[in-house]
């Protein structure tokens, strides 16, 4: 059963963040008068694959944990867009690639317990450099291909680390996209 939320009001609200307060009674009858909600917006990612094998990666600082980060390329889900259309857009802005073959991931809840958004992931094969990278203002990416065959290596080494990238990349290897590691 739902949980039935008596009230709600938004403690914060922004473009890309919205963090909203709900008064709420469990299915028990427990009521909790401030259980915490985190409004984002749905993203795109894709497991990247160009034309001679490699997985096609961003680099980038992230404030939240200081340091920088190997990702996949992705971002944010423009209202009333398409997410495979979005994972196309933002391949080619972030790394300047396109690709004739994708094939959808699933969609995922980046945190069920209080989070609103989800994530939707892809892969695309046959990728091509198409054009130069098109940045947003705050973003500072360096475009990096990694072998597929050392792809999940990323992962054992501690050079991935954004979890839901990492699901992305264990999904692709579990269904045939990536090969097996070398050491």
């Amino acid at each position: 059963m739902s949980w039935k939320v008596n009230k709600s009001r938004y403690l914060l609200d922004r473009p890309w963040i919205k963090l909203r307060e709900d008064h709420v009674v469990l299915p028990s009858g427990v009521e909790m008068e401030e259980f915490h909600v985190v409004e984002y917006p749905n993203w795109a990612a894709t497991v990247c694959i160009d034309q001679d094998d490699n997985l096609v990666l961003v680099e980038q600082y992230r404030h939240g944990i200081h340091r920088f980060s190997l990702e996949l390329p992705a971002g944010v889900i423009e209202p009333d867009e398409d997410p495979l259309e979005a994972a196309k857009r933002e391949l080619l802005e972030e790394t300047g690639y396109t690709a004739p073959n994708w094939t959808s991931l699933g969609r995922f809840s980046t945190d069920p317990s209080n989070h609103s958004n989800y994530a939707y992931f892809f892969i695309a094969q046959n990728a091509s450099f198409s054009m130069n990278p098109s940045y947003d203002a705050e973003e500072d990416l360096v475009t990096r291909t990694i072998p597929l065959n050392k792809a999940l290596n990323l992962v054992e080494e501690g050079t991935m680390i954004h979890g839901l990238h990492v699901t992305a990349l264990m999904l692709a290897w579990k269904k045939g996209f990536l090969h097996a590691t070398e050491g």
